[in-house]
């Protein structure tokens, strides 16, 4: 019998349901995972009041004690992570071998912020006065409302709601509908890992009915920081509604990644660089790549390699050792269906598009193509920098290939999307490596390295359309989920005036040596 998935608030489970939906396998589309219940406006309010309730006590719990619990976190992932794991394929679709690299993503995101527990550090500062002495602390923001998508159902919530907790903060999480049972399971190992009730909080609402729950809490003051994960068309919506209220979110948006392949760059390197980073999860992640800039002397030596490693790949059934599955639903597949749209009469493609079928089979299939959401990988030579699918997201299995004659002008047609996530150069010049890193406006740059991958100590985030510039894993994120506090302590039994009252120091300037 399928699992029914519904909001829980302060503990426990809420019985408020607007409608159910069924989510599937994108695998096995007959395969029901389990029943959403999701949640109206006003129950989204209603979990900011419970995490606003329980705050304060958390955040006086000494940070080290709280670094305990997201080592707890860390021990139940590790012992659930098969299982966790298995559970990632059959609801989106994620190869097993991926599924278990996202959990692996949580359990060295614990382990970093353990240690943060014993490190949330300030710092004593010199007064420019006597008998005074200045501090500076780290506070916890309050509370957090997080908003995350389905294609890392489990990793991405890690890198906002492990800090956040960590740092003192409660939190309400919003996730995916269509991953909602995984997002349960994962909520499940935080409950039992010593995270008080009240403190972490899960909604699964639609897309309309959470922006109107926010903009409510909001407006109620009932929330302090929002992160959220997904597209740049809602992210500049909630940036916009943050900003009414004089905030300002931490927002990880998509991507259109370049990569640039230089005339002496290892090609092989470079040809298994694109193929994990541009069909990997089957081009789903906002770190996969968009489009390969390839210098025009080795364009068709690069183009054939890159050709027959797609056409070799395996795809299919992600329980089995496939590059990639599925699309991760049906709206994703009809949103890759339409970007498919967007092949034009002077691009070249290579290998077959649309849906895998038996009468647009793909050699090779690992599985029941007829069962799931599968679709052709696509190459797309020719593509020009005004080209839609040289400027869009495209979030499916399709990388564009285009050319170049200078390292600058490769720079300048990676930067052209306006986003700035990810980018990679395959290269074996240092002096190129570092042009192209100081040249490109992306957050992250690899160095022959896929475009996708991240390590949890790692600052994770984009600039432009991708994001506003905040960054998440590592220390850097702290940045988002406290604020500093100065502290003035003068103990001299006077008033003394900064700037004012402050001694000088005579010199005789007009000094000069004979």
């Amino acid at each position: 019998m399928a699992t029914e998935v519904v909001s829980v608030i302060g503990g426990e489970r809420v019985a408020d349901v607007v409608r159910r939906t069924p989510s599937t396998n994108p695998a096995r589309l007959s395969d029901v995972v389990g029943t959403v219940g999701s949640a109206g406006p006003e129950v989204l309010v209603k979990a900011t009041e419970a995490a606003r309730d329980a705050q304060a006590a958390w955040a006086a719990t000494p940070a080290p004690q709280r670094g305990q619990v997201i080592a707890n976190v860390g021990r139940l992932m590790t012992a659930n992570k098969e299982r966790l794991a298995a559970l990632v394929t059959r609801e989106i679709g994620k190869p097993i071998a991926e599924a278990r690299g996202e959990v692996q993503e949580i359990i060295d995101t614990c382990d970093f912020f353990v240690g943060e527990g014993r490190r949330l550090y300030g710092q004593t500062v010199p007064s420019e006065m006597p008998d005074k002495q200045l501090f500076t602390f780290r506070r916890p923001v309050g509370t957090v409302v997080v908003i995350t998508a389905g294609n890392f159902p489990v990793a991405v919530p890690s890198w906002y709601i492990v800090p956040a907790l960590l740092c003192g903060n409660t939190v309400v999480w919003k996730p995916a509908e269509y991953s909602a049972v995984v997002s349960d399971a994962f909520y499940e190992i935080f409950a039992h890992s010593g995270v008080p009730a009240g403190v972490f909080n899960v909604v699964y609402a639609d897309g309309p009915d959470t922006f109107t729950g926010l903009e409510q809490a909001l407006q109620a003051g009932l929330v302090n920081k929002v992160g959220f994960t997904g597209s740049s068309a809602v992210g500049s919506r909630i940036g916009e509604l943050c900003g009414r209220h004089l905030q300002t979110p931490c927002l990880e948006l998509g991507g259109k990644n370049p990569m640039v392949i230089t005339e002496d760059a290892d090609l092989d390197l470079a040809v298994e660089g694109a193929l994990f980073s541009g069909f990997g999860t089957a081009g789903q992640r906002c770190t996969s790549l968009g489009t390969v800039i390839v210098h025009e002397s080795v364009h068709d030596d690069f183009v054939a390699r890159f050709s027959r490693a797609v056409a070799d790949a395996p795809m299919g059934d992600p329980a089995q050792d496939v590059l990639f599955g599925p699309l991760l639903d049906e709206k994703f597949a009809a949103g890759f269906e339409k970007s498919l749209g967007w092949i034009a009469a002077h691009h070249q493609v290579i290998g077959a598009t649309g849906r895998v079928t038996a009468d647009n089979p793909r050699s090779g299939f690992v599985g029941d193509a007829a069962a799931g959401l599968f679709y052709h990988p696509v190459i797309v030579d020719g593509v020009r920098a005004d080209d839609e699918l040289f400027m869009n997201e495209t979030f499916g299995p399709v990388v564009g290939i285009t050319t170049y004659s200078s390292l600058d002008e490769a720079i300048a047609l990676g930067n052209k999307s306006g986003y700035g996530l990810s980018s990679s150069i395959y290269t074996t010049d240092p002096n190129k490596a570092f042009r192209f890193a100081q040249g490109i406006s992306a957050g992250m740059v690899s160095v022959n390295n896929s475009t996708s991958g991240a390590e949890a100590h790692l600052p994770f985030g984009g600039n432009g359309k991708s994001g506003n510039g905040s960054r998440q894993s590592g220390i850097w994120v702290l940045d988002q989920f406290t604020r500093w506090q100065s502290l003035n302590w003068d103990y001299s039994g006077k008033l003394q005036k900064a700037q004012m009252d402050t001694e000088t120091v005579e010199a005789d300037l007009s000094f000069q040596l004979l």
